[in-house]
């Protein structure tokens, strides 16, 4: 399928013109993500995704049963994933924007962007946007990671008890999706990182049982004085975060590590040090300092263990609007 048409779409007698799914976003509208030459996305019809899902929600397990696949990593063993599993978790807020991954519709076109450009070889997201993806044809030939754990909303009380709450592993492989992805706080002060530890192991067999590879981001987390719940990117906090997650199941053989890169970029060399297990690099907040998030993750990729980057806000949502430019910058890093 063309990507670009929603699929089902052949189903609708009453298919009111169009091809479907895009036309050309109005170049006067700032919120619109750019293209490489500055120029206006894609547009989505939103009207026309909303018609298949009410009348013909079967749409989207034919899609993805369709879906042409490829290998995890490309030719040359790299891996550049485009992340949007944050709505799910009620993390809206990109920079001073408290609701700018709100727009669902703008959310897809640049999703849609960005799977477009060269190099670009997936998507890491919870059910409802997979789905859009799905019906839109954006998936085909793309790695697809579905998101698991969603349960530790963004500031609750039981944030770091994270149940699952997301794709579970026999969803990823209904769906012929590609791997998976967890997210793995723990704070020694509070229980609730001990279910999320169970969790995550048995999530791990679970995926390994299919030969499916899972993608644990691990963090050593603390609560401020405030009780907001913050990461600890310190050399000791991501050494202990990694040693804890690369033991967890019972086996590492389809665990991949999801890393930030520490506050000091120098000392990635010695924590990398601490697995074998093959890792991507994750985006994280990186305010109006785009060059200087290039600049950090260009060093870290160059160690043996890092395999590619999977980032999200700042590609999709870059100070600049021009989304293909962020993209393409960051595949140019790999």
């Amino acid at each position: 399928m063309r990507a670009g048409r929603v699929a089902g779409a052949e189903h609708e007698h009453e298919h009111e013109g169009g091809d479907g799914l895009t036309g050309p976003s109005s170049p006067t509208d700032p919120s619109r993500p750019s293209g490489h030459e500055g120029g206006p996305g894609p547009r989505v019809d939103i009207s026309e995704l909303v018609r298949v899902r009410a009348r013909h929600p079967e749409a989207i397990a034919e899609a993805a049963a369709r879906r042409v696949r490829r290998p995890l990593l490309n030719d040359a063993g790299r891996l550049m994933i485009v992340a949007a599993d944050h709505p799910a978790r009620g993390a809206l807020g990109v920079g001073d924007h408290k609701f700018a991954m709100a727009n669902r519709a703008e959310l897809l076109e640049r999703l849609c962007l960005a799977l477009s450009r060269p190099g670009v070889d997936g998507v890491l997201a919870t059910a409802d946007i997979l789905d859009d993806l799905l019906l839109l044809g954006a998936l085909d030939g793309k790695v697809v990671m579905g998101s698991m754990n969603r349960g530790g909303l963004q500031g609750a009380s039981f944030e770091l008890d994270d149940r699952f709450t997301g794709h579970r592993a026999e969803d990823i492989e209904r769906l012929n999706f590609d791997a998976g992805k967890l997210l793995l706080r723990i704070d020694y002060d509070d229980p609730g990182s001990l279910t999320t530890l169970e969790s995550t192991a048995r999530a791990i067999d679970d995926m390994a049982a299919r030969r499916l590879p899972l993608f644990v981001e691990p963090f050593i987390s603390r609560r401020t004085d405030e009780g907001k719940l913050k990461n600890d990117l310190s050399a000791e906090a991501v050494i202990k975060s990694i040693a804890i997650s690369s033991g967890l199941g019972g086996t590492s053989a389809y665990t991949w590590l999801k890393l930030p890169v520490t506050e000091n970029p120098d000392d990635m060399a010695q924590v990398m040090e601490t697995s074998t297990l093959p890792a991507v690099l994750l985006g994280g907040e990186v305010g109006d300092d785009q060059d200087g998030a290039y600049e950090k993750w260009r060093g870290a990729l160059q160690l043996p263990t890092v395999r590619g980057l999977v980032v999200g806000r700042s590609l999709l949502y870059p100070a600049d609007g021009d989304v293909a430019a962020a993209v393409d910058t960051a595949v140019g890093l790999l």
